[in-house]
């Protein structure tokens, strides 16, 4: 295709920005599969890796999905940079660990935190690569905005030092799926980068930040939000190396810095809190419920139907600690049966198994109460239905994955506008060299 945009996707799980910005049979997941999706994106080069399990089941699916072809099941780690080829745009949902660091970059063993070495993976392929991506688009927990609790915000803040080192603006939203019309109420934080000379980075320094998060920028063309704090936003400088940061960033500050929405350009920041500007249609759980073909299995046992309201309901009792030692304990009850008239709660890797549970799905049906299908998990996040079905992976290892998955429907948007943007800023580009040299 023309103006085709090579990817590499890392941190692959079973494939959920790969449909997002590729499609699935040429189709669009917002279109719940049954539309075109033009999409100039394709992926060159795949990694998925989990350490913990010696079956590697997401790799599984994601080659039963996808092919083998291009795709690595190493630990990225330990993966040799020149075995990744060159790519315009690099995604990833990259583990949220602990990224500080007690010497320096070069030296491995002064990375504390036993997974925190992932973040440096994705440095190092930019550090190392003779030609960087021009983009990034990466996806975290929003809690990496305040972590940890006792330097506030001090990982995003190593993030962003580190990509502005390397040459790159970055711009960042935490964006609720379901404010946006999806069926998941899923909370997770967007960072788009640009290198410094690509069209999009050009364009960003042409405008305030302001305007640029508020109405210029690619998110917010793409999940279009207001504020109260136009003339007010927080501004600071990252002084220091990624080192330095890491040691003295808000340190003994008790409230974080970044707000849900920011960027950060030449190591300066501006962040401020913003509201969704939505007004289109919602998909609600019920929408994506399945009429039939549910295992027995799903549905909850009479006798445990007790067990299930407990769990959810709220609490006020004496309990005893691995101590022997007796505390008030107290929790607020949570909604049961799950609402069908909203989108649905977020779902969590532990949403899979018979066990009754706080925090996994429950619906009331004609036929009973019932847990939510693999199907239906993989609707909340806009997957194909039985995207993850492959012999040999239980109905508990599916509803994992989707507990570990994003939504689709935020990847397709963002980069539909990431494509529009980069076409948009280089016509303009190339219209500015032809005035340049016109007669």
């Amino acid at each position: 295709m023309e103006n085709e945009i090579r990817v590499v996707e890392l941190f692959a799980g079973v494939g959920g920005f790969r449909l997002g910005l590729e499609g699935w049979n040429g189709k669009s997941a917002s279109s719940g599969y049954e539309k075109g999706l033009n999409s100039p994106y394709k992926i060159v080069w795949s990694n998925q890796w989990e350490p913990s399990t010696k079956l590697q089941h997401a790799s599984l699916v994601y080659e039963n999905r996808f092919g083998k072809d291009g795709h690595s099941n190493k630990d990225i780690s330990q993966v040799d940079v020149l075995e990744i080829p060159d790519h315009d745009l690099l995604v990833g949902g990259f583990p949220c660990q602990d990224y500080s660091v007690a010497t320096t970059l070069k030296n491995s063993k002064g990375l504390i935190g036993k997974k925190g070495v992932l973040w440096w993976s994705i440095h190092n392929i930019l550090s190392e690569k003779k030609n960087k991506p021009k983009y990034l688009f990466l996806e975290n927990v929003d809690r990496l905005l305040i972590s940890p609790s006792g330097q506030r915000g001090r990982d995003f803040a190593i993030i962003l030092q580190s990509l502005n080192s390397l040459g790159y603006a970055v711009e960042w939203r935490v964006i609720n799926a379901a404010e946006f019309g999806m069926p998941q109420r899923r909370r997770r934080i967007y960072i788009l980068a640009y290198l410094s000379g690509s069209t999009i980075y050009e364009s960003l320094k042409e405008v305030s930040p302001v305007e640029w998060i508020l109405e210029e920028g690619t998110l917010a063309e793409t999940f279009p939000v207001t504020t109260e704090n136009t003339l007010f936003p927080t501004e600071f400088e990252l002084k220091g190396d990624v080192v330095s940061i890491s040691e003295n960033f808000n340190k003994f500050g008790t409230t974080g810095l970044f707000e849900n929405t920011g960027i950060m350009i030449n190591g300066w920041v501006t962040t401020i809190k913003t509201h969704p500007n939505y007004y289109g249609n919602y998909t609600l759980l019920k929408d994506l419920i399945q009429e039939d073909e549910i295992k027995p299995e799903f549905y909850i046992d009479k006798n445990d139907l007790d067990r299930w309201v407990y769990l959810k309901g709220p609490k006020k009792e004496m309990r005893i600690n691995t101590l022997g030692f007796e505390y008030n304990y107290s929790e607020g009850g949570m909604i049961f049966p799950d609402s069908l008239d909203k989108p649905s709660r977020t779902i969590i890797t532990g949403e899979g198994g018979q066990s009754p549970s706080r925090f996994k799905h429950v619906i009331q049906t004609s036929k009973g109460f019932r847990r939510l299908s693999p199907v239906e998990l993989e609707r909340l996040n806009m997957f194909p239905d039985n995207h993850t079905l492959l012999e040999g992976i239980t109905d508990t290892k599916r509803a994992f994955f989707m507990g570990n998955a994003l939504v689709v429907g935020v990847i397709e948007k963002i980069g539909i506008s990431l494509n529009e943007k980069n076409k948009q800023t280089s016509k303009e580009t190339s219209k500015e060299w032809q005035d340049s040299y016109s007669v």
